[in-house]
């Protein structure tokens, strides 16, 4: 199943065979991505898990998004919530459909993507087990917050990031701690694009996930 079967234009690669990991992780590209663009990333950052890659639903010019936006960094919220409630029915859809555990769905988001996975925590909390947010912002504020006791999320920053702040990082922080997430803040030597650092960044932070028994790997307990 890759079309739009299930609302949205998809890929889905199943656990490599043999294996028995309940992590599904959640690929959203960035600006002008596909659902094929972080396949090989999703892959490298851990080979034993599902990979459910989605592409946006918007197009800014020809470039795929997850929502629009009214300039840079000035997002329309309106749209923002519409296409995250899209994103969080799709998500639920696709885990029945494809036989996963939905307690073990982890977002690894970049840039526009990783702003939908933030808003996907804060609008609809429980449909990610934890997130990856790379090089992202905060995309909305809900009144009231929500509680994301038990929710892991790693934000990922880049030093001379030209397009987000480090401010903003810590903006994202602070909002996500005051719902009751665990948050992590890697800043790399980096702009905004992604770079190995990275890469090992987030792969170390699975790896700590697995060991605390969030979204196992083969052998270990079992997901709460």
């Amino acid at each position: 199943m890759s079309g739009a079967e299930l609302g949205m234009v998809h890929r889905f690669l199943p656990a490599p065979a043999g294996q028995t990991s309940t992590r599904t992780l959640l690929l959203l590209h960035g600006t002008g991505g596909d659902e094929s663009d972080l396949l090989p990333l999703g892959r490298a950052l851990d080979p034993q898990a599902a990979l459910l890659s989605p592409r946006g639903n918007v197009l800014e010019g020809s470039m795929p998004r997850f929502f629009r936006r009214l300039a840079e960094g000035v997002f329309d919220i309106e749209d923002l919530t519409r296409r995250t409630h899209e994103l969080a029915a799709f998500v639920s859809s696709a885990t029945s459909a494809y036989g996963r555990d939905p307690a073990g769905v982890v977002a690894v988001g970049f840039s526009n993507g990783a702003n939908i996975a933030g808003s996907l925590l804060l609008l609809h909390p429980g449909t990610l087990r934890a997130a990856a947010l790379l090089r992202p912002m905060v995309p909305i504020e809900p009144d009231p917050l929500p509680d994301l006791h038990g929710t892991s999320v790693l934000v990922a920053a880049g030093r001379a990031d030209p397009i987000v702040p480090r401010s903003e990082s810590e903006r994202l922080r602070a909002l996500l701690e005051r719902c009751g997430a665990e948050v992590e803040v890697s800043s790399a030597d980096a702009g905004h694009g992604l770079t190995q650092a990275d890469i090992g960044t987030v792969k170390a932070w699975l790896g700590r996930l697995s060991a605390a028994g969030v979204a196992p790997v083969p052998g270990g307990p079992q997901a709460a």
